[in-house]
């Protein structure tokens, strides 16, 4: 049994508190919107290299102690601690024992990307067993199918791999994309990422799926054209990356790039146009898909 103590808290006090009750005996605190669920709510995005977006001015700080801790005092001395005279309002709730396990698998349910197209976790049996069933589990590395531009880039797969062609994925984290071209009919399929630990559970993955991929940590050298080239990463990389991933389609060939939130679309497609014309070929919950088509003859 443990404690789980929920304050309120604005923007400016909210992350100095949090770092106070831990040095007091929180076993951990996270941070949230306390007008989550609301027409209040303040989704907020962000990525690396941008500087880190202010909290929710009504934030919620959530520290779990045990059940033996001196509550009053430890919330005085962190609410003390961070100028406050007195501790903000706050509620207390038991957290019980539980299987662990048993509830994480409890929130991941297969997931259907298209009519033929599924992702489901090992413990679940597939609900269509003549679809193509994708099996991961959630783990270290980003992409277990439950985010929009996961979704998007899947689609474009379902809708681009013919047989045989040549697939990069580049910054494949859990390898999903991959495994589902490989699925889908595609020839040789190559991952990289710049995460070795990623690099080993697409691995992984792919064992599971009893599929082969080609994976590489990104340091090193890439070389060669790829017939279909798509990278699910974030709009500042994306941008960075223009000139070596356009290198990477073959003349002919052709390129998506997602986790990029519809305002910075415009951004990406500037960055790319000295190399491929790119167009948002769909959007889902904020984030959209850029995909376009190299050349026959391809542009120096």
């Amino acid at each position: 049994m443990w404690l789980s103590v929920i304050l309120q808290a604005d923007a400016t006090r909210a992350e100095a508190l949090s770092e106070a009750l831990m040095e007091h005996g929180a076993l951990s605190v996270s941070i949230d919107d306390a007008d989550a669920g609301t027409d209040a709510e303040k989704p907020q995005f962000g990525e690396p290299g941008m500087s880190p977006a202010s909290l929710w001015d009504h934030s919620r700080v959530v520290a779990l102690f045990d059940t033996d801790t001196d509550l009053a005092q430890a919330l005085a001395t962190a609410s003390a601690a961070v100028g406050l005279k007195t501790v903000p309002p706050f509620t207390i709730e038991e957290v019980e024992e539980q299987n662990w396990v048993q509830l994480t698998q409890s929130q991941f349910d297969p997931i259907r990307i298209t009519e033929h197209l599924w992702i489901v976790p090992s413990w679940h049996v597939a609900p269509d067993a003549g679809a193509i069933n994708l099996v991961l589990d959630p783990g270290m590395a980003f992409g277990t199918g439950s985010h929009p531009t996961t979704r998007l880039c899947l689609e474009w797969l379902t809708d681009n791999t013919q047989p045989g062609v040549s697939v990069l994925d580049y910054g494949c984290g859990s390898g999903i994309l991959g495994i589902a071209a490989v699925k889908l009919g595609a020839g040789e399929v190559t991952g990289v990422d710049i995460d070795e630990k990623a690099v080993e559970t697409a691995a992984n993955n792919a064992a599971s799926n009893g599929v082969s991929l080609h994976l590489q940590v990104s340091a090193k050298p890439l070389e060669g054209t790829f017939q279909r080239v798509v990278a699910n990463i974030l709009t500042n990389p994306l941008k960075m990356l223009a000139p070596l991933l356009a290198a990477r389609v073959a003349p002919g060939g052709r390129l998506a790039l997602s986790g990029v939130l519809e305002a910075q679309a415009e951004d990406v497609i500037a960055a790319y146009a000295p190399y491929i014309a790119l167009t948002v070929g769909a959007t889902f919950d904020g984030w959209v898909r850029l995909q376009g088509e190299r050349p026959e003859q391809a542009v120096s």
